[in-house]
């Protein structure tokens, strides 16, 4: 396997001190669409996520629970896999930050870089927010509140072992721009590359006012800084026998307010560590419900099952990637899910594939014809090389788009059946338009996909793009069932 031919997809790792909700929900789904994609294409694709399991939030947390950390956690993992499993995210590994293989890696990685000088012993006096693990100056603060939870913020003053963060200013810009596809989409790049040209100050590693987390192995009374142990992740589940090819990722999906992580601690611990960077860092907007940030403490906040039990898994896949371009903030809306799931899903896609399906069965698909085209303007490697293109550049919502085109022309032309010269042709050409869709739309709601497939008597999934190169055989179709019933 050559290495143009394989992709490392990864989510954030995200912190399991309650349920999953629908913010969790958007980048994982968006990275299951990116690996599906690539897997039907044939690529070798390695999908990550996980959970961040250290720092004092989770020991905090913990204790409100009266459970020891590790005990917390354990009870949480199981909601988050059961969630993802409801909203069919296929990934490869789900890591975990105290897992004993990332563990070692990370004491591995943090060795190496003491012993290159770039870590040092000194004190920490400054403003910390435990709710997002992270450090800040007295001018990032909003009313002497974090500028992301919006809670007062505690200063503290402790003894710390520092990473030269300010040695790698240089290197990193330098990195920008030869990179420019690195800190996407583009318009989140000149805000980062504006902040690290004021200059980077060094950053405290760690912390001994807490015990959970992974120790320092230069200095065990020291537990590390809870964003270097995190960030390896990506790093340590490529170290295991037969992933190491993944590494460099692809791409990092990840929330805009965690995007300074990503693309200035992170690549400079790796140039520190001698270890190549990821090629791009992607981070999407938030959603909002009633025009605030999903936040368990405001109350605003819609978890898997409430998701998944609007209009089901597939409808909410669909509703989240479609709705608003991946990168920019939406409101989360159940009428609008509702109705693109009543007026896209159900009378569209479903009332193609009904039809086409009402017709197969009463006549039959002939498949002596021209299989290359489906009709005399579109063919299907054109089809394919567009909506490639906008997959591969995010654009999730124009791929939709564009492929929900496709299925308005097939209904346009199943409306004009009573005109038809050559019936068998024109089915069979129809018949082969559902294919295309259903295997373009895989990545995006898989269990419909498989269904009409299984109904049509061809495949989808891994490698199943070639096949549009293929005729379609001729099956025993039947109309089947509704695909989606309205809400």
């Amino acid at each position: 396997m050559t290495a143009k031919n394989k992709f490392y997809v990864t989510t954030p790792i995200y912190y399991p001190n309650d349920i999953p909700h629908v913010g969790h929900a958007y980048t994982t789904i968006a990275a299951d669409v990116l690996s599906r994609w690539y897997r039907l294409k044939g690529y070798d694709v390695f999908f990550l996520t996980g959970t961040d399991e250290h720092g004092k939030k989770i020991e905090n947390t913990a204790k409100k629970h009266n459970k020891t950390p590790k005990e917390f956690v354990d009870s949480l993992i199981p909601k988050f896999k059961e969630a993802w499993k409801k909203l069919n995210l296929n990934y490869d590994r789900f890591i975990r930050t105290t897992d004993k293989d990332h563990e070692k890696i990370v004491q591995k990685v943090l060795q190496r870089v003491f012993d290159k000088g770039d870590i040092y012993k000194g004190h920490y006096e400054g403003f910390y927010c435990t709710e997002c693990e992270a450090y800040y100056t007295e001018k990032d603060l909003v009313n002497g509140e974090c500028p992301i939870h919006k809670i007062k913020i505690e200063k503290l003053k402790e003894e710390s072992y520092f990473f030269r963060l300010s040695k790698y200013q240089k290197q990193l810009l330098e990195f920008y721009k030869k990179n420019p596809g690195f800190i996407s989409p583009s318009n989140r790049k000149q805000e980062i590359i504006n902040r690290v040209q004021e200059g980077l100050k060094d950053l405290s590693i760690s912390r001994e006012s807490f015990k959970w987390g992974i120790p320092l192995p230069f200095d065990k009374k020291h537990v590390c800084y809870v964003w270097f142990d995190a960030l390896f992740n990506y790093y340590s589940a490529t170290r295991q026998k037969g992933k190491e090819k993944f590494w460099p990722a692809d791409v990092h999906l990840v929330g805009k307010d965690i995007i300074w992580f990503h693309t200035v601690y992170w690549p400079a611990f790796l140039l520190s560590a001698g270890i190549e960077l990821p090629k791009k860092v992607f981070a999407h907007g938030w959603w909002t419900f009633d025009k605030e940030k999903i936040s368990k403490s405001k109350g605003k906040i819609i978890n898997i099952d409430e998701l998944v039990g609007i209009a089901g898994a597939d409808s909410a896949r669909y509703f989240l990637l479609r709705n608003i371009p991946f990168g920019e903030d939406g409101d989360f809306s159940e009428a609008i899910l509702r109705e693109r799931h009543n007026n896209e899903l159900a009378n569209k896609l479903g009332n193609l594939v009904s039809r086409v399906g009402a017709l197969a069965e009463k006549y039959g698909i002939d498949e002596k014809v021209d299989f290359r085209k489906i009709n005399v303007d579109v063919h299907i490697e054109n089809v394919v090389r567009d909506i490639s293109q906008l997959i591969e550049n995010y654009e999730f919502d124009k791929a939709l788009n564009s492929i929900f085109a496709y299925i308005d022309m097939f209904n346009q032309w199943i409306q004009q059946w009573k005109s038809w010269e050559n019936r068998e042709k024109d089915l069979y050409e129809l018949a082969t338009g559902i294919r295309l869709v259903a295997i373009l739309l895989w990545p995006f709601i898989p269990q419909t996909s498989e269904k009409i497939a299984k109904r049509f008597g061809f495949r989808v999934g891994v490698g199943t793009l070639k096949d549009l190169e293929k005729p379609l055989k001729a099956v025993k179709i039947k109309k089947g069932e509704i695909l989606f019933k309205k809400i």
